[in-house]
């Protein structure tokens, strides 16, 4: 007889691993029965494990570290004990706001600075037209979807908090806000930019692996009594889930997983835009171009959570002023990740598995600037002088 783990996803391309661990037979391999229930909003997600709906959930990265500094509505904690894969985000902007950044030198995909510099000037140019803000989409407050557009803006020289408006939308939702006009660009995982781009009511302008190269976006979330509670079953889903992840990542595979993911149960689009996505071939609206490590479930020890990367989300809370920094906030943000867990039971599978503290660098950004967790007082200092200087 088999445990059984409900888990709560959303239909994105970084679902992948958990829907695999159930639909190729890894986690029945560990003695699980994996049950899973598509949900429509991270909102919806975050409620129903803390409620007890969900066992374990496909999580942005950053909600287990927002749990656990008390920034949800129903107080739990959470602890994300592997991360499910490396980018997967595209930024897109309506037809029109592309017309103004090409007009501005907008440049491909691997070039994120001249897509800002052009986003800057068409604002500019918007502004002294006596035009209103324009309005972007995240998925939610805590995600990387919100920290990596408020990155790449800031670092553009847009202030998020004044040079446009930036609203709350589920995934599935982007395509139509976009095509009905209610918004002008959106930061979301695939296959939603390629499904707006297909629909040719978008263009994709950057993704999340030229802004921050190698960072995670989804984690698997737990809650930290369940997982107290049900450490081996715990360990056993681990190691069907990082079975999952290494098929997930052979090219050889995309085929027969971009028609795993199209099913109804599951992303509910046409495989050949999943397809594009798991090979990293994006059809933009204006050409097809090529980003190898677009999303990246396996290689690189991308399923590995970093406690670094926890850091450098917690610091974007900070400058965003979701909370004030201390010491005492500092560590529970590093702590929400949690790679002894992964350790314990990814171990034994005899794979290299690094070695990490929480002190080493957080992967390379964009604009040239560094995080170092062993010197975050300075990152946050540095970052709040930049905001300044731009008041």
């Amino acid at each position: 007889m088999r445990d059984q783990i409900t888990a709560g996803f959303l239909p994105l391309l970084d679902s992948a691993i958990l829907i695999t661990a159930k639909e190729r037979g890894f986690a029945e391999e560990e003695g699980i029965d994996l049950l899973l229930v598509k949900e429509t909003s991270w909102a919806n997600v975050r409620d129903r494990i803390a409620v007890g709906h969900f066992d374990v959930a496909h999580m942005l990265a950053p909600m287990p570290i927002a749990a656990n500094l008390g920034l949800s509505p129903i107080p739990m904690q959470l602890a994300a004990p592997m991360a499910l894969g490396f980018g997967g985000n595209a930024i897109s902007v309506s037809n029109a706001l592309w017309a103004a950044m090409a007009e501005f030198g907008a440049g491909g995909l691997d070039n994120p600075a001249a897509a800002g510099r052009a986003l800057r000037l068409a604002i500019g140019k918007r502004r002294a037209a006596g035009g209103s803000n324009l309005r972007f989409a995240v998925v939610h407050p805590h995600s990387g979807h919100n920290f990596e557009l408020r990155y790449w803006l800031a670092a553009s020289g847009i202030d998020p908090e004044r040079d446009v408006d930036i609203a709350i939308l589920p995934p599935p939702l982007m395509p139509d806000a976009i095509a009905a006009g209610r918004i002008d660009g959106f930061c979301v995982g695939e296959p939603w930019s390629s499904v707006a781009v297909a629909a040719g009511k978008a263009h994709i302008v950057a993704v999340k692996a030229a802004i921050w190269r190698q960072s995670p976006e989804k984690v698997l979330g737990v809650g930290a009594e369940w997982a107290e509670g049900h450490a081996d079953l715990l360990q056993r889903l681990l190691r069907a889930l990082y079975r999952s992840a290494v098929w997930c990542g052979l090219a050889k595979n995309r085929a027969a997983l971009a028609d795993m993911l199209a099913s109804d149960a599951y992303l509910a689009q046409p495989a050949r835009l999943i397809f594009g996505a798991l090979a990293g071939a994006l059809e933009t609206g204006h050409g097809v171009e090529t980003v190898s490590d677009f999303f990246v479930p396996a290689d690189g020890a991308a399923t590995f959570p970093r406690q670094a990367h926890a850091l450098w989300l917690y610091a974007q809370m900070v400058r965003w002023g979701q909370l004030d920094h201390s010491v005492a906030n500092a560590e529970k943000a590093r702590l929400s990740f949690r790679p002894d867990l992964y350790r314990s039971a990814i171990g034994p599978l005899g794979i290299s598995i690094p070695d990490e503290d929480g002190s080493t660098q957080a992967g390379p950004l964009f604009d040239g600037a560094e995080f170092d967790p062993a010197d975050l007082e300075g990152y946050i200092a540095r970052q709040r002088g930049a905001h300044n200087r731009s008041e």
